[in-house]
């Protein structure tokens, strides 16, 4: 799932609009305005029902949707819901599709030549593009769409107001639509699983600090839990190819608030400011420091992919006894059993006091649809999405219609959180099928849904359900500690790319050198600071702090 946040890759952003200002004359030539209309064509003068009824044109309909392919998903042209969404609306869909792995460089294509489908849906444009292009005319706004014909959009704005504002550009237009998932787990990422068998064999407690975990780790690295008379247990371990599973990622938020990707903060007026720098996040580094030196982290966990991770978990004896995930499936097979015996680890008190979970507010899949210039109906194009937000037309779109994706209880299960439940899920995600779309356009997947499915214990989503409202929830930030996703203008973005990826890639290289030992903490800290401040770190504050002002500040 795409996710429009902080963290959407600056350096694409900025190749695509250069792209986009060269091409300028060919992307906005079908002369949309700023109230959503755009020049008409065959499917122009075909009417479009009141808000909120089906059919949604009286005549038939066709609508260019650009799409990224999902592997889950045999045909869509034969698919059910596509048939079923056809006769429902009137509209039939004419596909066009990218790859997970070429998407953006087909956006860049399609976006710069000019040959643009109506609408462009699942691709996560990001908002540097949104704003460039929305204001070429290649995207049309959706203000005017959504007052007039929003049903269900403005049903989630009123859910989520956060959500109208991040997405509302600086020149007040909003361009898209956004996929919402209040899955309880996933709005609390960052979690840290522990092999409870060898805390239950070494007589050993929950850790709740840092302090607590050091010791348990070196119980781990001394004591033989696995049994097997070989000095091969690994207290700790992680990743490179997931920034979840990295050492520091849920560790350093016992010493500072560290969201992922980009590390912003907000300081004590109300500035954005970044962690990197602060003698917090240096405390951080320290103490995992003090655990590399004394052999209780995997050397390897500074070069493995999640494969490689997996397979130092599942393979022989157990031998890993720590990792930070967002889910089991990352680290371990779920199809098999060691994975059930990996329970969480409350966030953890760091030698400040400092306990916390980051919660993410502003967790959406931005720019999830979009109306180009050459869309001929457009208020036909904003209803066929609008209705997608719909609870019961996005459970038949992406779970699957009633009797196949899902069916209701009978037996008087219970849902994840003990009440009655409302559906148990018949295909499980994944399935290759020809029933729903599985999540190829965007959607509202409410907490209450979540919280409404029956699963049995040792099922992942009750699991970590359960994991996640018992240990995390309780220790969740405040929504203004959380730095929002921000618009860039153009300029804004060229500038930013390079600053960002000379100061990522740097600190990445130094915050390793200083956990394994390479680099001196005490001796090259002051040498680290000014490295940065070499690089720019002023100005690339100054870049986040002008454009946060402009979106959020008027």
């Amino acid at each position: 799932m795409n996710q429009m946040k902080k963290g959407i890759s600056v350096a694409v952003a900025a190749m695509l609009l250069t792209a986009g200002c060269q091409n300028g004359a060919n992307g906005g030539s079908a002369q949309a305005g700023p109230t959503g209309q755009a020049a008409g064509g065959d499917n122009g003068n075909k009417a479009v029902q009141e808000a909120g009824t089906f059919p949604i044109t009286k005549e038939k309909t066709t609508l260019k949707v650009l799409a990224v392919k999902s592997p889950y998903v045999e045909d869509y042209t034969t698919n059910e819901f596509t048939k079923w969404y056809e006769e429902k609306t009137n509209i039939k869909v004419e596909w066009q599709f990218a790859t997970p792995q070429d998407k953006q460089e087909k956006l860049n294509v399609i976006l710069t030549s000019g040959d643009l489908p109506d609408v462009i849906v699942g691709f996560g444009v990001s908002p540097a593009q949104q704003m460039v292009y929305g204001q070429q005319g290649v995207f049309l706004p959706l203000n005017k769409l959504i007052d007039s014909y929003g049903v269900e959009t403005k049903k989630v704005f009123e859910m989520y107001p956060e959500i109208k504002k991040a997405t509302t550009a600086p020149d007040g237009n909003m361009y898209s639509l956004s996929g919402v998932d209040r899955n309880p787990h996933a709005m609390l990422q960052q979690k840290m699983w522990i092999y409870t068998p060898w805390l239950k064999k070494l007589n050993l407690e929950m850790p709740q600090t840092t302090d607590d975990l050091e010791k348990v780790l070196k119980a781990f690295k001394e004591m033989d839990p696995n049994g097997n008379g070989k000095a091969d247990e690994i207290p700790m371990a992680g990743g490179v190819q997931d920034p979840l599973t990295g050492v520091d990622s849920f560790i350093m938020n016992s010493f500072i608030l560290n969201e992922l990707p980009d590390q912003l903060i907000f300081d004590d007026k109300s500035n954005i400011d970044v962690i990197i720098n602060k003698p917090e996040y240096k405390k951080g580094l320290q103490y995992l420091n003090k655990l590399y030196a004394q052999g209780l982290i995997a050397s390897e966990s500074f070069t493995q992919n999640n494969e490689q991770l997996k397979a130092m978990v599942e393979k022989g004896d157990p031998k890993v006894g720590v990792i930070s995930s967002i889910i089991p499936q990352v680290f371990s097979n779920i199809a098999g059993t060691r994975w059930l015996d990996y329970k969480t680890v409350p966030p953890l008190k760091g030698p400040d006091g400092v306990r916390q979970s980051p919660y993410r507010y502003y967790a959406f899949n931005g720019g999830g649809f979009l109306i180009t210039s050459k869309a001929k109906n457009p208020e036909a194009a904003f209803r066929w999405a609008d209705a997608l937000y719909n609870p019961e037309i996005g459970m038949r779109a992406n779970i699957g219609s009633e009797g196949i994706g899902w069916k209701k209880p009978e037996n008087g299960e219970l849902g994840l959180n003990g009440q009655p439940a409302k559906w148990i899920r018949s295909m499980p995600f994944g399935t290759v099928q020809n029933n729903n779309w599985m999540q190829t356009t965007f959607y509202h997947f409410t907490r209450e849904m979540f919280e409404g499915l029956a699963a049995a214990p040792t099922e992942v989503p009750r699991v970590l359900y359960e994991e996640t409202t018992k240990n995390y929830e309780p220790y969740k930030t405040k929504q203004s500690q959380s730095v929002p996703p921000i618009f860039f203008n153009e300029s804004q973005s060229t500038e930013l790319s390079d600053l960002q990826k000379t100061i990522k890639d740097y600190v990445k290289e130094m915050s390793t050198r200083f956990i394994i030992g390479d680099a001196s903490i005490d001796k090259e800290w002051d040498k680290y600071l000014k490295t940065l401040d070499s690089m720019n770190l002023k100005r690339y504050l100054e870049i986040y702090n002008e454009a946060y002002k402009a979106q959020y500040k008027k």
